[in-house]
């Protein structure tokens, strides 16, 4: 699997010496990074919270953090690198917490186990599995970030904008980009889901014969944005995901279905995907799960033999930490001491028990729960590292290794609690919720960790700064995820809100662990998407012994299978536009170029203009005294998509400019 993606310059026993050395000792942790790193972490964390509720897939955060710090602490005195460092790696763990949440929480109210977001019972499962996503990364760090060849992409790069930091002349520049690009971001969510004055995405389908055939084109920005950012090859295997379930199975089902009875053609397309379609997806997404597992068998066991291997003699103090003193980077070596490891660990495992027993009353299923939860957790923590190291963390298998957790833990209780039981499908969402959060978690901690290496950071100060991301992320997630409730919605459909968050992950979620203990999940729509995983599979190994730079992987054609189309057409146009100025430029890539960081300040912008519009609202449903919505001046939207493409093609011109401005 690594094959063609090894980096002797930038991994393992042949990485270039760090920027600080080791026996420099520079400030990291320190007042204001530590305020700085905790606004950072609750901002991105509300921000990946609603883009991925919107769209069914996060994006690292780590380089416009790394970018925010720079700028705002060039306005104290002496900020270095590592203090930059210790910022950006709070404020990713905090974004990267919301992926877990948002993938797993909301499946609660879907589900109807919850009537509305349980604030503290989110915080407790976004603590606990944030934590635990930090814990276990420790012994695979020098596994999977020192010893293994793996490019860490985003690590990399996050290390490369740091270290352009150093110099005085780029950052005002990177910062009017950044801060360019949320403005036009949010002032395009506020026209159209503020003020309502244009739909989001332009449709349609036509009846062909027996079937529909449909099309479409979602206007948000921040999509765009998620496909230039990701780059053209991947964009690419998301978009072929979805042609293959809109445009080849959909048009299938429909002819296999018969005559269509809806009045809308465009109706009854969403009604085949709904109700046929996903389930494909839900097939193949358990099979790439399990296939990533396959994949990074060696890579874990080999971390957990290190954890018994010692390095050689060392003092009392340095030995708990795992330090080999015969190294000369002592402080670039130091990690969380173990006792202080497993006193968390045992606090983390009484907490979540506690949670448990708010669904199921006997104490052994809870216990059972906790086992289930600690073997999942930490494999599924390795996977998500392994696959940071080789695609970055934005590319992160997150949801096929939580759908893979619930078609497991979902069979364990079957067996403890019995079909039909109440509290399988919401217990089995608890388990999810906290391993999603662990995963995710782990991924972008290994990367930020590869960032350290390559710095010269000390991994401790770097752990602390990551549960600091962790708080300040389960603080303000719960209340970020009511008020896009109670403006929005989220999930299918509903009379108050009929065009809601699609919330595609936590859908599918919902539905799975219900299906899993109802005995009415269509088994034979499964079996086709696990038998069109193989296929894939089977093409993406051809690919790789021929030695293609292109792949295919398996989740990424399973959410675009599961994705609606008009959001991976979206995806797509970002990675058209990102190919073009790639082909383009002449002065150095994309990746620290400001077209990147305007496409992530696109993304922060839509995504806090579309927090805040959402206050008003939730303010209003508390106190009715207070009026209607003040935004919003129409109920439908006048203009239909028609500003909304036009912007959109003025903003992939503007991207293509930025080029110009490095």
């Amino acid at each position: 699997m690594s094959d063609g993606l090894a980096s002797p310059d930038t991994s393992g026993p042949h990485a270039p010496p760090p920027i600080v050395p080791a026996h420099v000792r520079l400030p990291e942790i320190t007042p204001r990074s530590l305020l700085l790193a905790g606004l950072l972490a609750a901002v991105l964390a509300g921000a990946n919270a609603y883009l991925g509720l919107f769209a069914g897939m996060t994006v690292s955060a780590s380089i416009p953090a790394a970018v925010l710090s720079m700028s705002i602490l060039r306005w104290f005195k002496r900020p270095n690198i590592l203090e930059n460092n210790i910022v950006q790696t709070a404020a990713s763990s905090g974004e990267a917490l919301a992926a877990g949440v948002i993938f797993t929480i909301p499946a609660l109210v879907i589900l109807g186990a919850w009537d509305r977001v349980d604030y503290w019972q989110t915080v407790g499962v976004s603590l606990v599995g944030g934590t635990l996503g930090v814990l276990f990364t420790v012994p695979l760090r020098r596994a999977l970030v020192m010893d293994a060849r793996l490019r860490f992409p985003e690590g990399l790069a996050t290390a490369e904008v740091l270290k352009a930091g150093m110099g005085e002349g780029n950052r005002a520049a990177d910062l009017r980009s950044l801060v360019s690009g949320a403005l036009v971001g949010g002032a395009m969510k506020f026209g159209e889901s503020g003020l309502r004055l244009w739909t989001d995405a332009v449709e349609g389908a036509v009846q062909v014969g027996r079937t529909v055939v449909y099309g479409g084109l979602n206007l948000s920005p921040a999509l765009v944005a998620v496909g230039f950012i990701i780059g053209l090859p991947t964009a690419t295997v998301v978009f072929g995901g979805g042609v293959i379930g809109w445009l080849v199975l959909l048009p299938l089902d429909g002819w296999w279905e018969g005559p269509a009875t809806d009045v809308n053609p465009t109706v009854t397309a969403r009604r085949l995907w709904s109700t046929h379609i996903r389930y494909v997806g839900i097939g193949a997404m358990l099979v790439g799960g399990l296939w990533t597992l396959r994949q990074v068998r060696g890579a874990v066991w080999s971390s957990l033999l290190r954890l018994h291997r010692p390095e050689g003699p060392a003092p009392p103090a340095i030995a708990r930490a795992g330090v080999d003193t015969e190294r000369p980077d002592l402080r670039t070596e130091l990690d969380t001491p173990g006792w202080i490891l497993l006193v968390v660990f045992i606090a983390c495992i009484l907490g979540i028990m506690l949670i448990y027993r708010t669904i199921v009353p006997q104490a052994w299923i809870a216990g059972l729960m906790a086992l289930a939860m600690v073997i999942a957790a930490f494999l599924f923590s390795s996977v998500a590292g392994y696959m940071a190291g080789l695609v970055g963390s934005s590319s992160n298998p997150v949801s096929g290794v939580t759908i893979a957790t619930i078609m497991l833990t979902a069979g364990l209780l079957l067996l403890a609690m019995g079909p039909g039981h109440p509290a399988g499908p919401a217990a089995t969402l608890l388990i999810a919720a906290v391993v999603c959060c662990a995963a995710a978690m782990g991924g972008d901690n290994l990367q930020d960790l590869k960032t350290g290496q390559l710095v010269g950071a000390t991994p401790w100060k770097q752990q602390i700064m990551q549960l600091v991301g962790v708080g300040a992320g389960a603080l303000v997630l719960p209340p970020v995820l009511s008020l896009l409730q109670a403006k929005y919605g989220i999930g299918p459909p509903t009379d108050l809100h009929p065009q809601p968050l699609s919330a595609p992950q936590a859908t599918l979620m919902a539905h799975l662990s219900r299906g899993m203990f109802a005995g009415d999940l269509p088994w034979h729509l499964v079996t086709l998407g696990a038998l069109l995983a193989v296929g894939i599979i089977a093409l993406d190994q051809r690919l790789s012994a021929a030695g293609r730079s292109f792949r295919i992987p398996v989740l990424a054609v399973a959410l675009g299978i599961y994705l609606p189309f008009k959001l991976t057409a979206a995806v797509m146009l970002g990675g058209l536009l990102q190919h073009l100025v790639r082909r383009n430029e002449r002065k150095g890539p994309v990746m620290d170029g400001p077209g990147l960081l305007a496409a992530a300040g696109l993304i922060t912008g839509e995504a806090l203009i579309g927090i805040l519009i959402a206050v008003p609202l939730a303010l209003t449903a508390a106190w009715p005294s207070l009026g209607a919505d003040p935004f919003r001046l129409v109920d439908v939207p006048p203009l239909g998509p028609w500003p909304g493409v036009a912007l959109l093609a003025l903003l992939g011109w503007w991207l293509q400019r930025m080029r110009f401005r490095r």
